[in-house]
């Protein structure tokens, strides 16, 4: 399916709790449509999950979220979407957003974890570390803590013929500056990828 697919918003609206995602429907494939449905609404309940542990407040306080969606690639059978979840208890000086991503391919609903993008026993990982570093370097962002590689389990998404390996608030840099994202061209990294993948339906573009 090279074309968009149709996406409509799904809710989970209680008192201080209002989270809204991405709900895929009208595929030819019920099993992948369901698949991907299930995954989207799974990370929304663990982000909430988290929120309500991390956020507990001594004092008692009550805590709000607001959860939010943004698709960043849907075409050429690939949907990569993120979403945020913003939490905030009196009497905090301020709220915490986790932002988490998911990367599927329509046509079977799987889901793709980093490693998946590229060829087995691939130079992948040193070549976006290097290009990290050199970023890092390029645009003088600020470190709270030595960059000492991508993780194993990497979150990221992919927007148009780009890779965008991101970090979580404090993980990296001040909270000030926000989530540090780095993109990465595909081409950069066209050696490694699986063509069949996601990345390399962005490279070839088919």
């Amino acid at each position: 399916m090279r074309f968009p697919v149709p996406i409509q918003t799904g809710s989970y609206v209680v008192p201080h709790i209002e989270v809204y995602y991405p709900s895929v429907f009208g595929l030819p494939n019920a099993g992948a449509q369901s698949r991907m449905n299930a995954e989207i609404r799974a990370q929304a309940g663990r982000m909430i999950e988290e929120q309500a542990t991390a956020q507990a407040s001594p004092e008692g306080g009550a805590t709000t979220m607001t959860g939010l969606y943004e698709l960043k690639t849907n075409e050429r059978g690939v949907l990569s979407l993120t979403q945020s979840n913003y939490a905030y208890t009196s009497p905090a000086a301020h709220g915490m957003t986790l932002l988490r991503s998911l990367t599927f391919d329509v046509a079977s609903g799987k889901s793709y974890a980093l490693g998946e993008l590229f060829r087995p026993g691939s130079a992948y990982k040193a070549a976006i570390d290097a290009d990290i570093r050199k970023q890092i370097e390029d645009r003088d962002v600020p470190l709270i803590a030595d960059f000492q590689g991508i993780a194993a389990d990497q979150p990221y998404y992919i927007a148009d013929k780009a890779l965008v390996v991101y970090f979580q608030l404090y993980e990296l840099t001040p909270y000030v500056y926000g989530f540090p994202m780095f993109p990465i061209s595909v081409y950069t990294l066209q050696e490694f990828v699986v063509e069949a993948g996601p990345l390399g339906r962005m490279l070839a573009g088919v």
